[in-house]
Order: structure tokens, then sequence, then C-alpha cells
């Protein structure tokens, strides 16, 4: 059996799209996955399964879309392994995270789209924000004191931006501490 780690893009953001995490796991659980665990409000599961993963993630689309009412189709599922969450910390700049009372830090997962495609739309103002191509990923870097004149929310009108899911880097650990832990139980 795989254990996974499951990334929702686009439930429970600005009263849309809501979806209970306790509804999600039971109705999860009732398809047959196993250890199935939520954490937080934003969509991010851990669980087990023998499906591959482009199978589990068509399975969890369609699970969405049947059993929850949803106010747009823009909900996207990303799939990952323990190995490819750990590849994103090892792979992350020199430094990044490791000051988060000086600097907001966030993992933007990428979904049917690599770092060259998704890289343009991002417009980075000097002295505050702070973006790297990953594998799969953009690490994005905000400086906490001038977090008003971030130009990173200005990737949500893109197109580009459908294909994107943010977690912060402190959810990002837990959730590879999750599923190392689930990994080894």
């Amino acid at each position: 059996m795989n254990t996974y780690v499951i990334l929702l893009r686009g439930i429970n953001v600005g009263g849309k799209n809501k979806i209970s995490m306790t509804e999600l796991k039971r109705r999860l659980e009732e398809q047959g996955f196993e250890n199935v665990t939520t954490y937080i409000q934003s969509g991010n599961v851990i669980l087990k399964s023998d499906l591959d993963s482009k199978t589990l993630g068509a399975k969890i689309e369609t699970l969405l879309s049947e059993k929850f009412k949803l106010d747009s189709p823009a909900i996207k599922v990303l799939v990952l392994t323990r190995d490819q969450l750990q590849a994103v910390m090892d792979n992350k700049p020199e430094g990044f995270g490791e000051e988060p009372e000086k600097y907001h830090s966030d993992a933007i997962f990428l979904i049917d789209i690599d770092s060259d495609q998704a890289m343009p739309v991002f417009n980075p103002r000097e002295g505050v924000d702070k973006v790297w191509p990953g594998d799969g990923v953009i690490y994005s870097q905000r400086l906490s004191s001038q977090l008003t004149k971030s130009r990173l929310s200005k990737i949500v009108g893109t197109p580009a931006y459908q294909s994107m899911t943010i977690r912060s880097w402190t959810t990002t650990t837990k959730l590879l501490e999750l599923v190392s832990k689930m990994d080894t139980d």
C-alpha cells in the first residue's frame, strides 16, 4: 500500500467550495482508502491506497464533484508521494523557510504545468519578494514587514494560477512530518 499526500486546490477559499474535512475524511474512507487523515481546513489529506497517483487523483476529483456541492469546477487534486514531498524540502533554496519571523515562505505546488510555464506569471518586487523555480514547485518568499507591497497576489488573475496550489512552508513541513510518520507505522 502506498502513502500519499493529497493537496486539494480551490476548496474553503473565500467562502467558496466549502468542504468539511470531517465529511471529506468520511467520504474517502467510504471509497476504501485507509489511514485517512486531514490537516487544517485548506484541503490537505494523507492516506494509504493501492492505486497509482494518477488514478487516485482522478478518483478523488470525481468524488469531490459527485459528493459535494461546489460553487465552481476549479478544484484540482495533486497527489504526492512522501519522496516527492521530501524532494521539495531537500531542494529548497539555501536558507528558505529558516527565518519565519522575517519572511513569509510558501511552496506553490504545480498541477499539470512545470516551473518553466509558471515562472513568467511572477513579477517579484525587488527587496520584497523572491521566487525560485523547483521541480513541481515554485518557492516564494515575502518580507513580512513589507507584505502589503508584495506582488504575489498578482498571480491570482492569470490562467497559470488555475494550476497552482499554495501551502505555507510551515504546512508543507508538517505534511512531510505526518506522511513520514504514517509511512513508518
